[in-house]
């Protein structure tokens, strides 16, 4: 299956380096698998003569509106491409999908997912094809060099950046949970999920007097060369536009300099009601590679 992932990679011109859709590795691929809720039948292999050649996977989870999203994705070699093989992976993924969303009692809010990215023609004809539309997309953007960096500016009266420590927690995870509140298309996110993955080595937040305004949550990827990941960056609605945003990044961003990382990586969506990307590219960041999220209706 990783053998898979890196055959299609070459195909599609992917991004090795994307922090969107990485390139896993055979035991990444099998964490993941073990994850699933049901690996057996939430996830099918495609051979031929011995050989894996594709696979598909099934997720869901419930979005903050309520719409249970249930998203398959699947990877098939070029040389397979073109022979209805694509067609039936994806025929499988929608079949189990009904199946699971009529089991789960979800049927009513559900619908299908499907991911491309914007190189994938294949993949992309297929899904429109198929009925699927386009709701939104990702754009991962790249700052490659981490040591030039702009300076920063003056702070408002009575702000100040710092570290995150562990009785920030729920404060942080509510900021950024907050500033998702007029965002279509985002997943529930739970404290409990916040603090499996807690990583402060990198997190900054800003402080008005004792309330958090803002956080710029960032993370580290490597091996060498390491790259830091700009995880979410969030500021409360009554501290914007006065230059908390700048601020939080410039410092996540030293803070990921000064562990090691050479570069860094974000993304934000296309359904983003405050388009971040003047804030991105003007301390340096620039557009790498765009993954397309596709919706259908259950019943279709």
């Amino acid at each position: 299956m990783a053998a898979v992932r890196l055959g299609c990679a070459r195909r599609d011109r992917a991004d090795a380096r994307s922090v969107v859709e990485r390139l896993p590795t055979a035991a990444e691929i099998a964490e993941a698998s073990a994850g699933l809720d049901d690996p057996s039948r939430d996830q099918v292999v495609v051979e031929h003569d011995g050989a894996v050649v594709g696979y598909s996977t099934i997720r869901w989870w419930q979005e903050r509106d309520g719409t249970w999203l249930y998203l398959h994705r699947g990877h098939l070699l070029s040389g397979h491409r073109g022979r209805g093989v694509g067609s039936a992976m994806l025929a499988w993924a929608e079949s189990r999908i009904r199946r699971l969303a009529h089991r789960h009692g979800t049927a009513r809010t559900a619908v299908i997912g499907a991911n491309a990215t914007a190189s994938e023609q294949e993949a992309t004809a297929l899904l429109l094809g198929a009925g699927y539309r386009r709701v939104f997309s990702l754009v991962e953007l790249e700052l490659a060099d981490l040591r030039q960096l702009p300076d920063a500016r003056p702070l408002p009266a009575g702000i100040r950046i710092g570290a995150i420590d562990p009785g920030d927690y729920r404060a942080a995870w509510r900021t950024v949970v907050d500033s998702y509140a007029d965002t279509a298309f985002t997943p529930m996110w739970t404290f409990e999920s916040f603090l499996a993955t807690a990583d402060p080595t990198c997190w900054r937040a800003a402080w008005d007097g004792d309330s958090m305004a803002g956080v710029a949550l960032s993370s580290l990827h490597g091996p060498e060369p390491v790259v830091g990941e700009v995880e979410e960056l969030s500021v409360r609605a009554g501290s914007r536009r006065l230059g908390l945003g700048r601020a939080l990044l410039l410092e996540g961003l030293r803070r990921l300099r000064e562990q090691g990382a050479k570069s860094a990586r974000l993304y934000t969506g296309t359904a983003n009601p405050h388009r971040s990307y003047d804030l991105y590219e003007s301390v340096g960041f620039r557009r790498r590679s765009e993954y397309v999220r596709y919706r259908k209706p259950i019943a279709a």
